[in-house]
């Protein structure tokens, strides 16, 4: 378990590999850019203004059930859906006009909740900064990035201080429960907090990109980091995910993707757990790094919300992104 799981796979590169692995690098450099701007946490947002929100008689919106479309979209050749412009801050200042918007319906918009985003190990919520922009851009209003601190030695701890921090969303945004996206680590903690503390009263939808949720193999020899140990097949944390969670509500969407080369074995990033509602997405072509930034992957997690505000969800097979 000290060699690296798939280094036949890096000795012998396929050109779908070699073009993922640039892809990759070329975002990990853009990355390197924009990590400084997502340091500090963020300043919380309050509920969108909605006393506009009125049709041409001046009634109020009448709630109705959005779209129940799956999941999936293509995966155009390429790099994401856009760059990163040369202001580097994710944050919109309030006095800064919106970006453009695509049009809302009235009764999608009733449906949406606040969305948080949760990254990975030894990240920041600048690695969002793409994905952020499009969902506002497709109507979601409240979208916030947590950041957990580097030094977090245990996903238990995580957990619960992720727990705190939804809690103080839903009383500052009136909503009763949040969706939740985090890549890989967030995902991890995200679904701890889920499954063992109860948090399926608050999260209605978890959506995880490459996310290890068996274990993975690809940090054994990191395994110094305590976190990265519970990352490990064999963790504890690990085998508590894999225990009963009978009653839990929340809908899971795991994207995991072929060229996934921190995923050891590539399945690891799918969800099988008999009590979850659970649906997993292939994705094609891509890498790790690339999965929070991908235009089409962005289409999909759209897609996965609207549809679980729309049919309540349910046990699902593998989709694909490809």
């Amino acid at each position: 378990m000290g060699a690296l799981p798939n280094l036949p796979s890096l000795l012998r590169p396929s050109a779908a590999l070699i073009k993922a692995t640039a892809l990759d690098l070329a975002i990990l450099a853009g990355h390197a850019v924009l990590y400084p701007t997502g340091v500090i946490q963020e300043r919380p947002s309050g509920p969108p203004d909605t006393s506009s929100a009125q049709d041409a008689q001046g009634r109020p919106p009448v709630p109705a059930q959005s779209s129940d479309s799956a999941a999936t979209s293509d995966l155009p050749d390429g790099a994401p859906d856009s760059a990163p412009s040369d202001d580097t801050s994710d944050e919109e200042p309030e006095d800064a006009p919106d970006a453009p918007r695509l049009p809302t319906t009235d009764a999608a918009q009733a449906d949406r909740l606040p969305v948080l985003l949760l990254h990975g190990f030894i990240d920041n919520r600048s690695v969002f900064v793409l994905l952020r922009r499009s969902l506002r851009q497709h109507g979601w209003d409240q979208v916030e990035a947590l950041n957990y601190s580097p030094l977090s030695f245990d996903i238990r701890a995580a957990a619960a201080l992720l727990g705190k921090h939804i809690e103080e969303v839903c009383e500052r945004t009136g909503h009763a429960k949040v969706d939740v996206v985090g890549h890989s680590l967030g995902g991890l903690i995200a679904r701890y907090y889920v499954q063992r503390l109860g948090g399926d009263v608050r999260i209605r939808t978890l959506v995880t990109l490459g996310t290890p949720h068996s274990g993975t193999r690809a940090v054994a020899l990191l395994s110094a980091h305590p976190i990265l140990r519970q990352m490990l097949p064999d963790s504890d944390v690990i085998e508590e995910l894999t225990q009963p969670a009978p009653g839990c509500t929340t809908q899971f969407v795991s994207f995991w993707s072929d060229l996934d080369q921190l995923m050891a074995p590539l399945e690891t990033a799918q969800i099988h757990h008999p009590d979850l509602i659970t649906h997993n997405v292939q994705v094609s072509g891509i890498g790790h790094l690339a999965l929070p930034v991908h235009g089409a992957v962005a289409a999909g997690i759209r897609q996965a919300l609207d549809a679980a505000a729309s049919d309540g969800g349910g046990d699902s097979e593998t989709a694909s992104v490809a």
